[in-house]
């Protein structure tokens, strides 16, 4: 229950909804030895997520504009690309521009110039890991606990400082100190105005220490409570408004009982979904995410946090993540990598000088239908900023349009097959 149980349900918490479609185990049964290699049942299921700004048609791939912005990429050109909603960061607005200026604008939809759902996440992924110094890489691919729980990466400062009450930190545009609590990160994010925003957490990884990611659990639980009241509070208070759903956080690292517990008592409280966070082992995602699944309400989505690669995202869905974002589509094509469905390729190589086919043909987005290799390759070469607009369109299509053939799969009972051959492709 919220942390003050005086707040009742806000009356335009009607505007938000999540209606379940087609269950995978349903439409497409596996077999026995498909749920044994799985490790359990397969809960991967369609639906649709109702938003004041629009529907959201499940699985679905959200396309990270973390500074109200897909880099590169204009929102318009999100939308004929086919994505349904964007996500932007919370930590990032809060500097800049300030979140004030997103709500004189009308939110953060208006303010970008983006007309269908938006998500916010709560920032504290960036508070710690450019707390620590990490930048934007922080190491969720091996257990390792013998270090410090406090590790910062060599040769940087701590600018960010965790107690029971929030986060002190130190913005990394300007050293300026800032207060990060559950109060404040409600505050903020409903003023920048997203349709889906998440509950302040406190991010680990698989370095820190079992005693470390007990107290980190129910440190989150305790904010997730402290979320919900002043997110209940702010809703009164900004009547008229439209409804803002908030999700809780469910942290607990690699351990099964945490991630259970997490699960149990998050999904006891009033959230309007749930996000799958923290330090996720990529051979161990799928069954994380199935364990967070049977245990969090049926009724409700679930986000799973910052993955894109394929084999990530059919384990995902088929373990029950009804959407999922990550940046890495913009980012690998600020480096000239595109995909296709024979993998991933990088259009910098000297064999592409005299390619004047598409990025990847049959593809329908604007820069295989309007450019070629060559040209892109050139673009890039010469240091053109456009030639990231092109691959970056080309690669949100190409995860947006593999998520959305996922989805109809599940509902036509194809699934199986469909993954097994997108896979072998892609990593033949």
């Amino acid at each position: 229950m919220p942390a003050n149980p005086a707040f009742a349900l806000p009356e335009t918490r009607s505007q938000f909804s999540f209606k379940v479609g087609t269950r995978l185990a349903e439409s497409c049964p596996p077999s026995a030895a498909q749920e044994a290699e799985n490790g359990g049942a397969f809960l991967g299921r369609t639906g649709t997520i109702t938003t004041p700004h629009g529907e959201i048609q499940t699985p679905a791939f959200i396309a990270v504009g973390t500074k109200a912005t897909v880099k590169a990429v204009l929102p318009e050109s999100m939308a004929d690309l086919g994505a349904q909603a964007l996500l932007a960061n919370a930590y990032h607005l809060y500097l800049q521009p300030g979140p004030d200026i997103l709500d004189e604008a009308g939110g953060l939809g208006a303010f970008m110039n983006w007309p269908g759902p938006t998500f916010t996440d709560s920032g504290g992924f960036q508070v710690m890991s450019l707390g620590s110094g990490f930048k934007k890489v922080i190491d969720m691919k091996s257990v390792d606990t013998s270090g410090p729980d406090d590790a910062v990466a060599p040769g940087k400062e701590r600018l960010a400082h965790i107690d029971d009450d929030g986060v002190w930190f130190k913005s990394h545009l300007n050293g300026d100190r800032h207060r990060f609590s559950p109060e404040i990160s409600m505050r903020v994010q409903h003023q920048i105005g997203a349709d889906i925003m998440f509950a302040f957490d406190e991010l680990t990884t698989l370095q820190n220490s079992r005693r470390y990611q007990e107290e980190s659990l129910e440190r989150t639980r305790l904010w997730a409570e402290r979320c919900i009241s002043e997110h209940f509070r702010l809703t009164e208070d900004r009547a008229g408004k439209p409804y803002q759903a908030l999700f809780g956080v469910i942290q607990g690292a690699q351990y099964e009982d945490l991630r259970r517990k997490a699960c149990r008592d998050l999904g006891a409280m009033p959230f309007d979904g749930f996000g799958i966070g923290g330090a996720l082992e990529k051979e161990n995602l799928g069954t994380i995410v199935r364990w967070c699944n049977e245990e969090l309400p049926e009724d409700k989505p679930r986000h799973l946090l910052g993955i894109s690669e394929p084999d990530d995202i059919f384990t995902a869905i088929e373990n029950g993540a009804d959407t999922f974002d990550c940046v890495s589509p913009t980012r690998v094509a600020r480096n000239s990598a595109f995909y296709t469905p024979e993998g991933r390729f990088n259009l910098s190589g000297a064999k592409y000088k005299r390619d004047f086919g598409p990025l990847q043909e049959g593809c329908d987005c604007y820069a295989c239908t309007n450019y070629s290799r060559a040209y892109i390759h050139h673009l890039f070469k010469a240091k053109e900023m456009v030639s990231a607009t092109l691959i970056s369109i080309h690669n949100e299509r190409f995860v947006v349009k593999m998520v959305d053939d996922a989805r109809l799969a599940i509902e036509s009972g194809t699934f199986f097959d469909f993954k097994a051959e997108t896979l072998g492709r892609y990593y033949s």
